[in-house]
């Protein structure tokens, strides 16, 4: 039986509902936690996906840019030598390429407001994965069962938070240690 059809419906679902409807909670929880981590895969790839799409971007950004400064340069140089016709060429190129930069830019806006997006549901999809999990243990089943070989180690984790997160935590924990000194 499957209980999600989009990764939306991992973020949003009543676990207490799901497990009071099931004939079997222990058999619905392990098959709930099973889902959750292939969404929670299928996440981690669209996350590395876009942010692999994002980089490309930037790159290509970056890239027109210092054409941008060899059009310039080669204008300077066109009219140095005179050659007034040569170098009004040069600015048209340069000024194509800034079209096309001003293009790829709101391409890569795009692509990271994306990938943040992605990586927020990512965050959420962890946490209700780490909610599920605590729910198992609290049935009195096992909190980890045997994953396939080929599931990423961030999967299988008891709670799976990312390091990033870790850091996040710690790093609000230090700043609530500090307001409460003052």
């Amino acid at each position: 039986m499957s209980f999600f059809s989009r990764l939306t419906d991992i973020v949003t679902c009543n676990l207490s509902q799901l497990l009071a409807q099931a004939e079997d909670p222990h058999a619905a929880i392990a098959e709930i936690i099973r889902e959750m981590r292939e969404g929670l895969s299928g996440a981690q790839r669209s996350v590395n996906t876009a942010g692999a799409s994002e980089e490309r971007l930037r790159l290509e950004i970056d890239s027109h840019r210092i054409q941008i400064d060899m059009w310039t340069g080669k204008a300077r140089e066109q009219l140095l030598a005179g050659i007034e016709t040569d170098a009004r060429q040069s600015l048209l190129r340069k000024r194509e390429v800034e079209d096309l930069i001003a293009g790829l830019a709101q391409q890569h806006r795009a692509a990271i407001a994306t990938r943040e997006h992605l990586a927020t549901m990512q965050r959420a999809l962890e946490a209700r994965l780490a909610e599920a999990l605590r729910r198992k243990e609290s049935l009195g089943g096992p909190i980890q069962e045997e994953a396939p070989s080929n599931v990423p180690s961030y999967l299988t984790a008891p709670h799976s938070i990312t390091e990033d997160r870790h850091r996040e935590v710690d790093a609000e924990l230090q700043a609530l240690k500090e307001e409460m000194r003052s």
